[in-house]
């Protein structure tokens, strides 16, 4: 049985009691580290393929040490011109044993980085009776803007909506300020 899951930012194909060098993980050494994207997964000539990642599929892995790679000299030099840069570079390693593969039934465990790097989407606002209303009835359309309401904290798409109950013809083509004005007379 083998796996290929993204790890760290890079896919690799694991299997069971397998060592494995990803870039440097922030988890302490000893601990177990539990992979969810799993793209591929092979369990006895039975292949599957995610689209793109495998509901359910993780693969768990234990921290074994943190480490340097080896020095990769970077040797910058233009010719006829006294140019010469030389560098060094050792990549921050982490070694990890993969303990098992699960195929289904792993927990998804959602990373904190991942809610903190997106963009918090302003709520929606529910009115009373549609917060009570049960879910199967047909939501009911918003009555046409008056002229005494700000449209300009609208959408655009929130603004079509309102021209289409009004009858206004050529919509598709307007922008936002058109569409104002169009709403307002």
């Amino acid at each position: 049985m083998y796996a290929i899951v993204e790890m760290a930012g890079q896919q690799f194909k694991v299997a069971k009691d397998q060592k494995v060098y990803v870039h440097r993980l922030q988890t302490e050494e000893g601990k177990k580290v539990t992979f969810d994207k799993v793209l591929l997964l092979e369990d006895g000539g039975n292949v599957t393929i995610g689209a793109p990642v495998i509901e359910g599929a993780a693969v768990e892995a234990k921290v074994v040490k943190h480490l340097k790679g080896d020095k990769v000299i970077v040797f910058k030099k233009k010719r006829r011109k006294g140019y010469r840069v030389k560098n060094g570079h050792r990549q921050s390693l982490t070694e990890i044993v993969v303990e098992s593969i699960v195929a289904k039934g792993a927990k998804k465990a959602a990373p904190a980085k991942a809610k903190a790097d997106k963009p918090a989407a302003a709520p929606k606002k529910e009115t009373a009776a549609k917060a009570a209303a049960p879910k199967k009835a047909a939501p009911k359309k918003e009555a046409p803007a008056k002229a005494t309401e700000d449209l300009s904290g609208k959408t655009v798409a929130e603004l079509k909506e309102l021209a289409k109950a009004k009858g206004i013809s050529g919509i598709s083509s307007m922008k936002k300020a058109e569409l104002i004005e169009a709403l307002k007379k």
